[in-house]
């Protein structure tokens, strides 16, 4: 029992920290929904506007691109939030913290497993906001689903929310247990995510990429995530802005694999470096 205190309470004074800061809270749950009421409105009647000559596909269901790209918000909200969440660590190393935590019985893995849990927790919050507020301008999830299904849906996207954001936020602590000032952080996450965000089918299918770019999205574990969410929020098989999209039970395997396994050597990343880690 005693192990599990340990971790519980790095998790608990990680979710309190969260809480407390109104400004932060405020801004990390408002932030994305009105990135897609704004952007998504706008950009949703452009595509219309462009493809109003397009004819559908027979026989495929139709989907408006707020519903495509609403999916694309869901993710880049979770990368973000788990980028940043090493920076907990780095306030930690200034205000003497870490110091206390380090020179403790605890094991480190706690440490890491702690600042994990309380990252995704802090995900699947924004998550579920920015779901209900789509839902609330117009956006299309669980069309046509029973009550059972929804439920499962849920717990399916929030699985595959919850195994991403545990590997980028152990990502992120082992890159914060490295540096030592908060600013450098945020210049290597800066530099990370918008590569990350725009090698993905986030905003535009990634079916009309160049062959390079198409093999670095299939490698990038937020195309997975995407998939993911779009395959249990939207269906297996739709279409919109006249490109066709189907997945199978076989593909969702796949791209929860490859979020297992990026969570796992990330996990093993971060548990390296704390290992190394020196904190005076």
């Amino acid at each position: 029992m005693r192990q599990w205190t340990g971790f519980l309470t790095i998790y608990w004074r990680d979710m309190l920290r969260f809480f407390r800061f109104k400004t932060l809270l405020f801004s990390s749950l408002v932030q994305p929904a009105l990135w897609l009421a704004f952007f998504g409105i706008a950009m949703s009647a452009n595509f219309a506007r462009l493809s109003s000559g397009m004819a559908p596909l027979p026989g495929i269901r139709e989907v408006g691109y707020l519903t495509f790209m609403a999916a694309g918000v869901i993710a880049l909200t979770t990368l973000f939030t788990s980028l940043f969440a090493g920076i907990v660590i780095l306030f930690d190393k200034n205000w003497g913290l870490m110091r206390e935590v380090m020179a403790s019985p605890l094991p480190r893995e706690h440490v890491i497993v702690g600042i994990g849990l309380s990252g995704m927790t802090k995900s699947f919050i924004q998550v579920s906001i920015i779901t209900v507020f789509g839902i609330l301008i117009g956006v299309e999830f669980f069309s046509g689903y029973t009550a059972v299904r929804i439920l499962a849906s849920l717990l399916g996207m929030f699985l595959f929310v919850g195994i991403f954001s545990l590997g980028f936020v152990f990502l992120s602590s082992a890159i914060a247990a490295s540096l030592e000032s908060p600013e450098g952080l945020q210049g290597i996450m800066t530099l990370l995510s918008l590569p990350l965000f725009f090698v993905s089918n986030a905003l535009y299918p990634a079916a009309a990429f160049p062959p390079a770019l198409n093999a670095l999205s299939a490698a990038n574990p937020l195309t997975h995530l995407i998939n993911g969410v779009r395959y249990f929020t939207i269906g297996p098989d739709f279409q919109v802005i006249g490109v066709h999209y189907a997945v199978t039970v076989q593909d969702m395997v796949l791209s929860f694999g490859v979020l297992v396994a990026f969570a796992a050597a990330m996990f093993g990343i971060a548990l390296w470096r704390f290992g190394k880690a020196v904190v005076t």
